[in-house]
C-alpha cells in the first residue's frame, strides 16, 4: 500500500467512483473517458497512469459475452423481428461499452496507483 498521508480511500472506492486514488475527492476523468492531468485536491499528477489496451480488451471479452448472451434471450424468448434487436442492442451495447471502459480504466488507474506499478528498468553498469 501507498504512505503517503492523503491515502484515505480504499482501492474499491476509487475505482467505483472512478475518483482520486489519493484522496478520493475529485473524478480521475476530464470528459468521459479521458483522464485529468492531475488532482486539483491533493495534487497528485496523473501522468504516470498508463492503463493501455488493457481495459479495451476486457470490455470487448466482457460486452461481447453480455450482448451475445442477451441476444439470445431475447430471441429465444419473444421471437421478434430483426428491426427489434437493431434498436435494442444498438442503444444498449455502446452505453454497456462506455461504462465498463469508464470502470474498467479507472480500475486499473487506481489499481497501478496503490501497487506503484511503473515501467520496469534496467539497471545501469
Amino acid at each position: 500500500m501507498s504512505q503517503h498521508p492523503h491515502d484515505q480511500i480504499s482501492a474499491v472506492g476509487a475505482i467505483v467512483g472512478a475518483r482520486c486514488p489519493r484522496c478520493g475527492k475529485t473524478p480521475l476523468f476530464k470528459g468521459l473517458l479521458t483522464f485529468a492531468d492531475s488532482c486539483p485536491s491533493c495534487k497528485l499528477d496523473y501522468k504516470f497512469l498508463d492503463t493501455g489496451d488493457g481495459p479495451a480488451v476486457f470490455a470487448i471479452m466482457i460486452l461481447g459475452a453480455v450482448v451475445l448472451g442477451g441476444a439470445l434471450w431475447f430471441e429465444f424468448r419473444f421471437n421478434p423481428p430483426v428491426w427489434q434487436h437493431v434498436v435494442l442492442w444498438g442503444v444498449v451495447t455502446p452505453l454497456l461499452a462506455i461504462a465498463l471502459l469508464r470502470l474498467l480504466k479507472s480500475g486499473l488507474a487506481v489499481l497501478q496507483y496503490k501497487n506503484r506499478a511503473e515501467e520496469g528498468r534496467l539497471a545501469k553498469d
